[in-house]
């Protein structure tokens, strides 16, 4: 088995998948536009060139998502992504760069269990969490 994480944006998944590419020094696998597919038909004409499903991997890791259709999406509620890293410098940057245009919960900081361990909503709306070992 595998787990993987699946995202959902009211129509910026493109814009957020370019980010996290290079937020992660990733690379996006897949960007599949709702045009030209079976989907195409359930969604207004401007809503074509959204994305139906991407995917970005990187080093240990694989982030899917896709833009709902217009009135199906729901902001995020109820779950955090969460990163972990061995690498204070790492863990550093990462937050850095998700924070930017974003909400801090809880600044990355020492804690009792890590080095590093913060909180943050991004630009785009998705929460997550930096751990630090």
């Amino acid at each position: 088995m595998q787990l993987n994480t699946h995202l959902n944006f009211n129509g910026q998944c493109e814009t957020a998948f370019r980010f996290y590419e290079q937020c992660f020094g990733a690379k996006i696998e897949t960007m599949l536009t709702y045009a030209g597919t079976p989907m195409a038909k359930h969604v207004p004409t401007e809503w074509q060139n959204k994305i139906l499903h991407a995917t970005v991997t990187g080093a240990g890791f694989s982030l899917m998502g896709a833009d709902s259709p217009p009135g199906r999406y729901e902001k995020p509620v109820g779950f955090t992504v969460a990163l972990h890293f061995n690498d204070q410098a790492e863990a550093d940057r990462i937050f850095a760069s998700l924070s930017e245009e974003g909400t801090v919960q809880m600044p990355l900081q020492k804690t009792f269990w890590a080095s590093r361990f913060g909180m943050l909503t991004d630009r785009f709306g998705i929460p997550w969490m930096i751990n630090c070992a």
